[in-house]
């Protein structure tokens, strides 16, 4: 199967670093970009990136692919030189590198995008400014839910280790993160729901969520992991300080 049609199960992004270029002239790329890429002669795949300043006045941003459910998944990193622009879309083992220059207008930015020894050429077009969603914010949970969590997922059998962060915040809010330790190491935002034993983890970035039932221990949460049309068992372990 051409390896653009595929998503990994649990999606994630990896940005590398970019090669050395050439000074250019710098034009701000920021803004919501989308665009097809003709991932056979039959298929398309439409794909969003958004790109935009934070705080620190670095480019950070997010991946879409609106017919996989996902959408938001934060970039690690953005390479940004003049008007050329490289990013990384890890999903599973083997990452799809796009490369691409900004148009003298700003408008559109076109390349290559290149996995597993495919090579196909795309083009997005800015429709507007950057939509970077918020991190999601969650009610407060039990002080036995706080710290790190250890699993595994079998995808068609190969282990998919996870890593869930949850803590709550000095607003009032607890907040979280997953992290594939077999993809790209990126940090995905969370939302938690806990109703006594009983605790939800949503993934909105990639559609996904975890529905499990803390044991008497309080060592383990015992559940489902669903995306799509897969449901996954999936055991969370509490981590040793």
């Amino acid at each position: 199967m051409n390896p653009f049609t595929r998503i990994l199960l649990v999606a994630v992004l990896l940005l590398a670093p970019a090669p050395s270029l050439h000074a250019q002239t710098a034009v701000d790329p920021s803004g919501h970009w989308e665009g097809v890429i003709q991932a056979q002669p039959n298929m398309e795949m439409k794909v969003e990136i958004d790109l935009a300043k934070n705080s620190k006045g670095e480019f950070a941003g997010t991946f879409a692919q609106p017919a996989q459910g996902v959408k938001g998944l934060p970039l690690s990193t953005v390479a940004v030189e003049g008007r050329s622009i490289r990013f990384v879309v890890k999903g599973g083992p083997e990452a799809a590198t796009f490369q691409a220059m900004l148009s003298a207008d700003g408008k559109s930015i076109s390349g290559d995008a290149t996995q597993g020894g495919y090579s196909i050429p795309f083009t997005l077009t800015r429709s507007g400014d950057a939509r970077v969603a918020p991190v999601p914010k969650s009610p407060p949970i039990g002080q036995e839910l706080e710290g790190t969590w250890n699993g595994a997922l079998d995808v068609n059998g190969a282990q998919m280790r996870l890593v869930v962060k949850m803590a709550n915040q000095p607003d009032g809010t607890a907040a979280g993160t997953i992290v594939s330790q077999d993809g790209s190491g990126v940090e995905i935002p969370i939302a938690m729901t806990q109703k006594a034993s009983n605790v939800t983890i949503d993934v909105p970035s990639v559609g996904a969520s975890f529905a499990g039932v803390l044991n008497a221990e309080r060592t383990e949460l015992a559940g489902t992991w669903t995306q799509g049309p897969s449901a996954l068992p999936l055991t969370l372990r509490l981590a040793r300080p």
